[in-house]
Formats: C-alpha cells, structure tokens, sequence
C-alpha cells in the first residue's frame, strides 16, 4: 500500500488529485492538507511514502515544508502547482516530478506510476539490506 499525503490550499485541486487516486487500488489517502503547518505536522505524523505539495501555500511554502522535514524524513515528492518557474528548484530539491496545472489525467498516471516504481526500488534495496545483515549478524 502506498500512503499518501495531498497538500494544497486550493480545495478543487485536493479534490481532484483525491478524485484521480480513487480508483487506484494500492494507494491509501492519510491526510489532506491545506497549509505549510498542516502538512509538517502531518508527514511527522503519518509518515507517508508519496507526498503531492504545491509550492504556494500558506503559512510554510513547499520547500520550506521539505526544508523543515529534511530529505532523511522526507517522502517521495510530486509537486503540483500552477507555476513553472519553481521546476529547476524542485529537481534540485530531488522531487520525483512535476505536475504543472492543468494537469491531465494521463500526465498525473505517469507521475503516480514513476512514483510507483521508485518506491518499488527503494523497498527492494531495503529488504536486501536487512538481508545482508541478517547474514552478516549469522556468521
């Protein structure tokens, strides 16, 4: 299951990222959030694997969300926002991708499933971790 956190003050555009995650059946909504404040307060909380933030919002932007979280803590990030002038920024802040507002429906598929797939990786490399030291504490 992939826990998600959607983090935009615009309720239409919550909405419509809840509506696109409906029908995707390994995803799991955990909180929605409205503001800066909310969304720091819900990752430490929750502690999500998927993160979508926009960049304009209330009390804490974006990347003061990802700034105050750290990148150890932070989950996977999609931004989605009405401007691109903060893309560069975004990648270099290592999010996973970028919607820009409008966004289709088929360009949101392609984000989820990149996410998908990283998510899938990065567990892979987890397990083979402990594997490695499960062996390593048997010897």
């Amino acid at each position: 299951m992939i826990r998600v956190v959607v983090a935009d003050d615009e309720p239409l555009a919550r909405n419509r990222i809840r509506r696109l995650l409906s029908s995707e059946k390994d995803v799991e909504i955990v909180a929605e959030c409205k503001n800066g404040r909310e969304t720091v307060d819900a990752l430490d909380q929750h502690q999500p694997d998927l993160l979508f933030l926009d960049v304009e919002m209330p009390e804490i932007d974006g990347f003061g969300v990802m700034e105050q979280i750290g990148p150890e803590q932070m989950p996977v990030v999609i931004f989605v926002t009405a401007y691109d002038q903060y893309a560069v920024h975004a990648f270099e802040t290592h999010a996973l991708d970028y919607l820009l507002k409008p966004f289709d429906e088929e360009r949101f598929k392609r984000a989820l499933q990149r996410a998908r797939g990283h998510l899938e990786r990065s567990r892979s490399g987890e397990i083979a971790t402990k594997l490695l030291a499960m062996l390593h504490d048997v010897r």
